[in-house]
């Protein structure tokens, strides 16, 4: 034992010794949580050191650290929460480095790297395809044009997913820049500055980042349909999932074919059928709250309100662009955004939050319940218990870290509660709405908004995952004892 000890050694399961560093490379080899984690943490090292030089800046001056850490956590997370004035402290170079840092996170760390790895060598090995297979967390699904039912995503079709994510990410932010091109033109910036603004805001609405280039915001375009739709269009294509946008690619590809199996998959149905559930009822929400505000939308009229809370509830999703302050919204307004973006997008999409499938998963355990029924069921199919652990899990998770941070950070700043909650959750889901706290916060109090956005980006499962680094089984079980439960 002594010998072993001197060594460095460690003992796997398999009877064999490793050394410190294969023991480090095995761990991050097993559990791609780890990977995860390390990747964001380094990219994050990266940016921050890259958006601290003084050619970042447009003064010429070296961003502080601080400010620098948070504008890369906010970037490499697609959250858009911003300490300094995006339009106007940044630097070309400042810009080009925030944009890629949102289009690296927006794909996906582990997406990418498996990417690469396809890229290199031609092939996608068992290694990348796990771990692509496990961004976004444990709910990717793969769809069988030729069957109804959803399965597991198969490593074997993991090829297919990252062809369709990186297809679907640059015809969508190739669609969306199109779009936005003659809007801005119209709106009376010259060709370069259109041109420029356009690809930033495709790359963002797209990745759900929420930066804006432009140094007067949004303002100009309050009452434009047609761009704030096409921007609540990008959001919505972004934050539904890519695993989804490619059942969808898949099913209109095999239109052709009228056999009755031809289906999207649960994990689609769920996913679409609850996010627009959630928008619609955000849209109602909003409107009627702030109808009697003349600081919002009660000295508009029917079809700006309209608008405007619609687009409102849309960037609830994790999109964070606003053409009203929320800071001037009412507090019963507010709780709803809160409870919106904690929810936030799709599963291994570019949003946030807990997710809306396992806001589905619960709310269809609770029917199932409530009726009697064993095993909740959604569209002719069963959802196993494993699925709601999961849920519930990642609920409880989301709900500690938000706890957590608001308490810290109310306690360090002295802010107000429901001022620093709404940047709080908007942080962890990774939203970007803001009150204008952020950039009002202290340093400390900074740090730990990154962290949370940090947290809420890698994600609650993943966190779990990776803390958790080895599964424990038991050749025994207890004696089955219920508690009283409500």
């Amino acid at each position: 034992m002594a010998r072993f000890l001197a060594s460095g050694s460690r003992p796997t399961s398999t009877g064999t010794n490793l050394s410190r560093g294969q023991a480090v490379r095995h761990a991050f080899r097993t559990v791609p949580a780890r990977f995860a984690i390390v990747v964001f943490t380094l990219l994050i090292g990266v940016w921050t050191l890259l958006l601290s030089l003084p050619i970042a800046a447009a003064d010429g001056k070296a961003t502080p650290v601080i400010d620098a850490f948070f504008t890369a956590v906010s970037a490499i997370c697609v959250t858009g929460l911003t300490v300094v004035d995006s339009a106007t402290h940044w630097s070309v170079f400042g810009d080009v480095i925030i944009l890629l840092g949102a289009q690296i996170g927006g794909i996906g760390v582990l997406s990418l790297a498996a990417i690469l790895g396809l890229t290199v060598t031609r092939k996608l090995g068992l290694r990348q395809r796990l771990l692509a297979k496990s961004d976004g967390g444990a709910l990717q699904h793969d769809y069988n044009a030729d069957s109804h039912a959803s399965r597991g995503t198969s490593l074997g079709d993991m090829r297919g997913l990252l062809f369709a994510i990186i297809a679907s990410t640059l015809i969508i932010e190739t669609a969306l820049m199109a779009l936005f091109f003659p809007q801005l033109l119209l709106s009376g910036y010259d060709v370069p500055h259109a041109l420029w603004y356009s690809g930033y805001l495709a790359i963002t609405t797209f990745t759900n980042t929420g930066f804006v280039p432009m140094a007067d915001g949004l303002a100009s375009f309050q009452g434009n349909g047609f761009m704030l739709g096409t921007m609540a269009l990008g959001v919505f294509l972004g934050s539904i999932g890519f695993p989804v946008i490619f059942a969808l690619w898949r099913y209109l590809r095999t239109a052709h074919k009228k056999s009755a199996t031809r289906s999207i998959g649960l994990h689609a149905k769920l996913t679409l059928t609850t996010t627009l559930i959630l928008i619609i009822c955000g849209w109602i929400a909003i409107a009627t709250l702030e109808a009697n505000n003349s600081a919002t939308f009660g000295s508009q009229n029917f079809w700006e309100t309209a608008l405007h809370s619609f687009y409102t509830s849309v960037m609830t999703r994790s999109g964070g662009f606003s053409v009203v302050d929320p800071h001037l919204m009412h507090g019963s307004t507010h709780l709803v955004l809160d409870m919106l973006m904690f929810v936030g997008g799709g599963s291994a999409s570019t949003a946030g939050g807990i997710k809306v499938t396992t806001l589905a998963v619960l709310f269809l355990a609770a029917w199932a319940e409530a009726r009697g029924y064993t095993d909740a069921q959604a569209f002719g199919r069963r959802i196993p218990s494993e699925t709601l652990r999961v849920a519930v899990s990642v609920v409880i998770w989301g709900a500690t870290v938000v706890a957590v941070s608001t308490i810290t950070i109310t306690h360090i700043s002295g802010y107000p509660l429901d001022r620093v909650a709404f940047e709080v959750i908007s942080g962890f889901a990774t939203c970007g709405l803001s009150t204008g706290l952020s950039a009002e916060l202290n340093g400390p109090a900074k740090a730990v908004l990154a962290i949370t956005i940090w947290a809420g980006r890698v994600g609650t499962v993943t966190l779990a995952s990776a803390i958790a680094a080895t599964k424990r089984s038991h050749m025994f079980r207890f004696p089955e004892e219920r508690p009283i439960v409500g």
